[in-house]
């Protein structure tokens, strides 16, 4: 493979980080840490107006046909400033299936999406469910259309999105349906970061079938798998520049008339940090150039959904116990950066999860 990044890729991610690191400032976050809700509506529609949320979509929907990388180099940033916009759920996910798998009518859902106007999300966890590709919602096609009963949980957005993509059992088929949340009961949920996630209820809920009941399985791997590689881009951007945080710390804080990073302990956990970070950089670029080359990715996937969940556990403890009593701080910058980077990890799964998915992968 080839670690070279493409010069869209720079751009992009150069683009992406200009504008958030004008818009998304320490008091910025401070503002939204205390908002009604979690949502930056001057970046999103800041990256709508410079280009970036459509840039990786195909051109069939208003994009410039990109990919993977580039959409990692664009996830990668927002990530690294903390960015609460749905991106990935509304653009990489949402725009991207239905560009690639939706009739006519969905597919101009995906341009209006890219451009900013609409937001469109999933809904891939479930209680109690912890295998996302076999659902327990279930969808029944009536004279009326598709009717879908289950229940959702931590829907990003929900509550701001056009459509919902949920998938449903038919007569034990997976299959993908585009849900109106007004059509479904949808509750404010509170997670770790104050992320905008919500329960969705289904209760014989009107559905569009997105693509056919034969091709369900694969839009939902076609989904599942950029969503861990989605959620693994954004932790290595928050990892890195966490790291870089307490580094500058360790660099700067002095006790006994030394800098606390010349401690022998305190070097040694951010080494070891630093191995977390580099080991995830090149586990996601891995992951990204196989999707981009339409090569088989799900093992590198679930590596760096692995690397993502397991290392940023270890990156975000060092972080607070190297800054100490401020790391704790609800208004220091260190204590943004540690939830979400445990926001991450959570909805990445335990690392258990992971090796038994590679496992299985690995055994054929």
């Amino acid at each position: 493979m080839d670690f070279t990044p493409t010069e869209a890729q720079l751009d992009l991610g150069r683009l992406t980080g200009e504008v958030c690191g004008k818009l998304v400032t320490a008091d910025r976050l401070r503002e939204l840490d205390t908002a009604d809700e979690r949502f930056d509506q001057q970046l999103w529609n800041s990256l709508a107006e410079t280009g970036v949320l459509a840039a990786a979509l195909p051109e069939a929907v208003g994009g410039s046909d990109l990919g993977s990388l580039e959409q990692t180099a664009i996830l990668r940033e927002l990530g690294k400033h903390l960015a609460a916009v749905p991106y990935l759920w509304s653009i990489a996910l949402g725009a991207g299936a239905l560009a690639r798998f939706g009739s006519a009518a969905q597919q101009e859902l995906a341009t209006r999406a890219g451009a900013g106007s609409v937001i469109l999300t999933v809904a891939l966890a479930e209680e109690r469910n912890w295998e996302p590709a076999a659902p327990t919602t279930t969808a029944v096609e009536t004279e009326d259309g598709w009717r879908l009963t289950g229940a959702k949980t931590t829907v990003p957005f929900a509550n701001r999105a056009e459509r919902i993509l949920v998938p449903a059992t038919v007569s034990g088929i997976t299959a993908v349906f585009l849900v109106d949340p007004a059509a479904a009961t949808v509750t404010a949920q509170q997670v770790v970061d104050r992320s905008p996630e919500f329960a969705v209820e289904l209760t014989d809920t009107p559905a569009e079938l997105v693509g056919t009941v034969d091709s369900g399985v694969e839009i939902l791997d076609w989904i599942l798998t950029r969503a861990w590689l989605g959620l693994s881009a954004l932790q290595l951007g928050t990892l890195e520049r966490a790291l870089e945080l307490v580094a500058d710390y360790a660099r700067e804080r002095e006790q006994f008339g030394k800098a606390v990073g010349s401690f022998q302990a305190v070097a040694q956990r951010l080494a070891d940090a630093y191995i977390d970070v580099q080991g995830l950089r090149l586990a996601v670029t891995q992951a990204a150039w196989l999707l981009s080359e339409d090569l088989p990715a799900a093992e590198a996937v679930h590596t760096a959904k692995f690397w993502a969940a397991d290392a940023g556990h270890r990156v975000a403890h060092t972080v607070v116990h190297v800054h100490g009593g401020v790391g704790i701080d609800r208004d220091h910058i260190a204590h943004n950066y540690f939830t979400a980077a445990k926001h991450n990890e959570f909805a990445l799964g335990a690392g258990t999860d992971h090796l038994r998915a590679l496992g299985a992968l690995l055994a054929g």
